[in-house]
């Protein structure tokens, strides 16, 4: 299967929209980061339609991922692992397992048949937003498994909130 690669970034202060482009450099949509007081995010296609979307579950620290239309298609959650990053995406493409070591910003996407799916890399800076650069080796719409990466993302960002306080 053919892959492709897309690159998107999280803003400083998880608002606004931001361009999602391709290996070429075109910009191929848009995410909509809807508030930076909720962790709400729209994939937008090239003509500003809503695509997919991903949140948080109303006092939960699942992820779920939407379709267009507002129907769930996917769930992530965090999973308990040592000396790694570990995640799972229960979805419509079955369980998808994201792995990562533990201080590596390059992540793995399997599925529970062990076929690489995915590989994601967060490719900004230390003090900067989150910057990505995802390549999709699968059938999987490639804004679907956007989502999946902010999700991670905004799981680790909840996660080291709680941490700091």
């Amino acid at each position: 299967m053919e892959s492709s690669t897309v690159y998107f970034s999280d803003r400083f202060f998880s608002a606004g929209l931001t361009d999602i482009f391709d290996e070429h450099n075109n910009k191929v949509g848009e995410l909509d980061l809807l508030s930076m007081f909720s962790a709400g995010i729209h994939v937008l296609d090239e003509r500003g339609r809503v695509t997919c979307s991903g949140k948080f579950r109303f006092f939960s620290n699942a992820w779920i991922v939407q379709n267009g239309n507002g129907d769930e298609i996917g769930v992530l959650k965090a999973k308990l692992a040592f000396f790694k990053k570990h995640y799972a995406y229960s979805g419509r493409y079955g369980e998808l397992r994201i792995e990562a070591p533990a201080f590596s910003r390059s992540y793995t996407v399997t599925s529970a048949r062990g076929e690489l799916v995915a590989e994601f890399a967060k490719t900004d800076g230390l003090f900067s937003p989150g910057a990505f650069a995802l390549t999709n080796y699968s059938p999987i719409p490639v804004n679907e498994l956007i989502l999946v990466v902010m999700g991670v993302h905004a799981i680790q960002k909840r996660h080291n909130q709680s941490a700091a306080t």
